[in-house]
């Protein structure tokens, strides 16, 4: 089957640099389309039914029943009022719909009578020129997905994520989307991990930059002073955002692989594998991102500690050598009658002579012992 041997070929484009516009991220809304509906069209033997204007829900329903095929259905940030008609008209579950609403859902796949109920975290690396102590560096949206024997509904939530461009490439290969609901999830699926592994590359060159300004020797190669730890933190905390992301879907990828579903074509099933076999090596990086920010933190706060120590040292011995003249000149500048040499025409230079000798011994004395 020439299909299922071109399936990822066809689904999964080059992977997009992050650095640059990529146009990934298309306009959230078609214009002509006032309400939180992007696109509703009817999909039938893998190609789209094109009408004369664009179909209301009900009607593509109507058409799919009759005629068959499937309708896709895409929502962005739709109100409980504008999804109601919509999930009472294809029978969706009202838990499944509260969460779809509302938003802010961990990934999940929950399995109902007629439906699936998928939840993707979109990440989207943000550009910046320099990582400060207050960076965005990953924003993410959000994608739900009800996959049904002929209906396929996403919603979106963010304003990143498009899925428009994904259904351009979707409408050039109908033999992909005749295997019906199940090829398009699948494809949500890839698009999204691909972005994640994308995002990861933009996230290690943070890194990298970060490890490489905390491990540079400073002058005269001393130990560096580190740079500002609320840099490091900040990076972190966009880590773990990401690793929100990534962590809780491997579990349902692994599902939808692994377990027959009488909703998912038994071809498109076993492309799920690819899918989380690339989220764990995402993961898997994710983890050690998190775990070298630890490392790097940690020896930025003891590089600090160090140079810390080196300043108190210097200080210190500093203050040990102008101990000697101020004892001296305490000593001497005591209103007695009857002090050693006060009469003597030499007693002051030899006094100093002394002096100065006892202060240059102690600071080759601190030099040799590497606190000056």
């Amino acid at each position: 089957m020439s299909m299922i041997r071109d399936l990822r070929a066809a689904v999964r484009p080059s992977r997009p640099s992050l650095r640059k516009d990529t146009g990934a991220y298309d306009a959230t809304r078609d214009p002509s389309t006032p309400s939180a509906v992007v696109d509703c069209a009817v999909y039938r033997d893998g190609r789209r039914v094109e009408t004369d204007h664009h179909l209301s829900p009900h009607e593509a329903m109507r058409q799919v029943r009759r005629d068959g095929g499937f309708v896709w259905i895409g929502l962005h940030e739709p109100s409980e009022a504008e999804f109601s008609g919509i999930a009472g008209e294809f029978g969706l579950h009202p838990l499944a719909v509260e969460d779809a609403v509302q938003a802010h859902q961990r990934p999940k796949l929950e399995r109902y009578d007629d439906s699936l109920f998928t939840v993707f975290k979109t990440i989207h690396y943000v550009e910046h020129d320099e990582l400060t102590a207050n960076s965005e560096i990953v924003e993410t949206g959000e994608v739900m997905c009800f996959t049904g024997r002929d209906f396929f509904i996403t919603v979106r939530h963010g304003g990143q994520g498009s899925l428009r461009a994904l259904r351009h490439r979707l409408q050039d290969d109908p033999e992909l989307l005749a295997k019906g609901p199940s090829a398009v999830l699948h494809s949500i699926a890839d698009h999204v991990v691909d972005g994640y592994v994308a995002v990861a590359d933009a996230v290690q060159d943070d890194i990298d930059e970060v490890e490489t300004e905390v491990f540079t020797p400073g002058r005269g190669g001393k130990v560096s002073r580190g740079v500002d730890s609320a840099r490091i933190y900040q990076l972190k905390r966009e880590v773990l955002e990401f690793k929100r992301a990534v962590a809780p879907l491997l579990r349902p990828m692994q599902l939808l692989s692994e377990r027959p579903m009488r909703l998912v074509d038994p071809d498109i099933q076993k492309y799920f594998r690819d899918v989380a076999d690339h989220l764990a090596r995402v993961q898997e990086q994710v983890l050690g991102f998190d775990e070298l920010l630890n490392s790097i933190l940690q020896a930025n706060l003891a590089q600090a500690s160090v140079a810390q120590n080196e300043d108190m040292r210097k200080i210190t011995s500093w203050a040990a050598i102008v101990a000697v003249p101020t004892m001296v000149c305490g000593v001497y500048g005591m209103n007695f009658d009857y002090m050693p040499e006060t009469h003597w025409k030499l007693g002051y230079p030899v006094i100093m002579a002394i002096t100065g000798v006892i202060c240059l011994g102690i600071h080759r004395t601190l030099k040799r012992n590497g606190w000056l």
